[in-house]
């Protein structure tokens, strides 16, 4: 079918999806947008703006905005309300090194970054209210900066109803409750929580403000309450810990166990469930107040039900840090979940109901598992001899998108419209759509199909490490728009990690590695002092 012609077929659907949005019934909104979805979101084109990597996105809480930052040294944004999305509309300074979180605030009236330096600032957006933004608002550097940790940032979660709260998660093995109102009742160590090992992501609930959820890179996941994480030592019950999510695994046929290292964690925007990135494993689902999953993403088969072909790269995530997203595609339910990969695409499934996940997650007790072997098969388990919760596997994606040609690390579904937004190694930002012609940008193209393999080690493929590395110089410009080195560095990487085992790489002995080591006599050397002093 001719584009043009196809293209007015589909604004139909945009224009009844927006408006059914609002007054019509779920199921009519469902059937709709199953329409806009039937084939996937064929069509997407290239944001470029950013010079290196981009490592995270976020979306403004009223979908006009989306946020970017990476490897570069800038923070950029995108007016998702142009007739045509180009390029930025605004570059923000400040970041001093890699960037690998973003956060708006509640309102969107300010925009937080956080990066390898241990600096976190705060850009203040309240001049990009108006319609069409004020290009001679006054500054595009921070209004603020905080630097409270000594390691690197890998998450800032902003309070879901006040603008200046927000907390952040340190490799230093700090949360950080940051208050920027006058009256702020917290000391720097009464607004700190400390633990041995390093948090890899802090996430606020979203419809409950008292709740967060933290992870860290020992596989602990653990569900907390802000007024027993926080405050007079007087006041704080284990961490604040209320509920722990079960992480360690077990194979039949193993007799071994492990807990893969969970590098970020993501509400749906109910709060009702809990997604994990684990390295080395697949993305796992939990229903918040269920400590056993409920299901695990794959991508062991095709959009069309059959087996991926022997020999095929499918869904893997073995040496990058990943954000996956839940999302409606324009509804305000989240039935989506979507992730990017290892083999260099982003991968979308449709999330069963949670009764129907449990009702098909099996649960076998350590008796049946040892004498009724089923090898291979993964189950979560507390311990050796406790019983084993084996999740249902989604292991049929409703897509599988192409357009890059490096490891995917950032999959993003926008919160009010049918987008997906991905990013990785390579420096340009990907927006996917269902049709080819949308509300903000001009006709999309069909996204190329091919998906590039890992080669095996050359010449040139060994002098572009060295370059990547820099261990030998190199010749070409630096604004060279050429993503070459930073592919083959991650080409290698992949040739060495790609098939880790996480029963290798994260060995878990229940009797052996205890988080009690980083329970609630851990405290900041400040805080010893209060103490003493009270």
């Amino acid at each position: 079918m001719d584009r043009s012609v196809q293209g007015c077929a589909t604004l139909p659907l945009w224009r009844a999806s927006d408006s059914l949005n609002k007054i019509a019934p779920i199921s009519s909104r469902r059937r709709i947008l199953d329409a806009l979805l039937a084939d996937g979101l064929p069509y997407s084109k290239k944001l470029s703006g950013h010079a290196s990597c981009v490592n995270t996105l976020a979306v403004s809480p009223n979908g006009r905005w989306l946020a970017s930052a990476g490897d570069d040294p800038y923070v950029q944004m995108w007016d998702f309300n142009q007739d045509e999305l180009a390029r930025p509309s605004w570059k923000f300074t400040g970041p001093r090194s890699n960037v690998f979180t973003l956060a708006f605030s509640a309102s969107g009236q300010y925009l937080y970054s956080g990066d390898t330096c241990s600096d976190i600032f705060q850009y203040d957006l309240s001049h990009l209210a108006s319609t069409v933004a004020n290009k001679r608002a006054p500054s595009n550097s921070p209004s603020s900066s905080h630097n409270q940790h000594d390691d690197c940032i890998r998450a800032i979660s902003c309070h879901p109803e006040q603008d200046p709260i927000f907390l952040s998660a340190s490799e230093d093995g700090r949360i950080v409750l940051h208050d920027m109102r006058a009256n702020n009742r917290y000391t720097q160590a009464q607004a700190t929580l400390q633990q041995i090992a390093p948090f890899s992501c802090v996430q606020y609930h979203p419809t409950i403000p008292q709740l967060f959820a933290t992870s860290d890179t020992r596989g602990v996941v653990c569900l907390r309450d802000v007024r027993m994480a926080f405050g007079p030592r007087s006041q704080r019950r284990n961490q604040g810990t209320v509920h722990k999510y079960v992480t360690s695994i077990t194979m039949q046929g193993l007799g071994r166990m492990a807990r893969p290292e969970t590098s970020s964690l993501v509400f749906d925007r109910d709060g009702r469930r809990l997604a994990l990135t684990m390295l080395h494993h697949l993305p796992t689902l939990y229903s918040l107040n269920d400590p056993y999953p409920i299901a695990t993403f794959s991508g062991r088969h095709l959009p069309d039900g059959s087996p991926v072909p022997g020999g095929e790269r499918t869904w893997s995530n073995s040496c990058t840090m990943k954000h996956g997203s839940f999302g409606g595609f324009g509804l305000d339910t989240d039935d989506y979940f979507a992730h990017g990969s290892d083999d260099f695409r982003a991968y979308v499934w449709k999330i069963p109901t949670d009764a129907a996940l449990r009702e098909r997650r099996n649960v076998v007790t350590h008796y049946e598992w040892d004498r009724f072997p089923r090898p291979g098969e993964i189950g979560y388990a507390e311990s050796y001899v406790g019983p084993r919760y084996v999740p249902v596997e989604l292991s049929v994606p409703h897509a599988r998108l192409a357009g890059h040609n490096s490891i995917v690390n950032t999959a993003l579904i926008h919160p009010s419209r049918p987008y997906l937004l991905t990013a990785g190694i390579e420096r340009f930002i990907r927006l996917h759509s269902p049709t080819s012609v949308t509300p903000s940008t001009e006709p999309l193209s069909p996204t190329p199909q091919e998906v590039r393999a890992v080669p095996e080690s050359d010449r040139n493929s060994r002098m572009l490490l060295y370059r990547a590395m820099g261990i030998i110089d190199d010749p070409a410009d630096d604004d060279d728009e050429d993503d070459a080195q930073a592919i083959a560095l991650f080409d290698q990487i992949l040739r060495t990690e790609g098939d880790g085992d996480p029963f290798d790489i994260c060995p878990f002995n229940p009797h052996l590695d205890s988080d009690s080591s980083d329970g609630e006599d851990m405290r900041t050397e400040d805080e010893s002092v209060e103490d003493t002093m009270a």
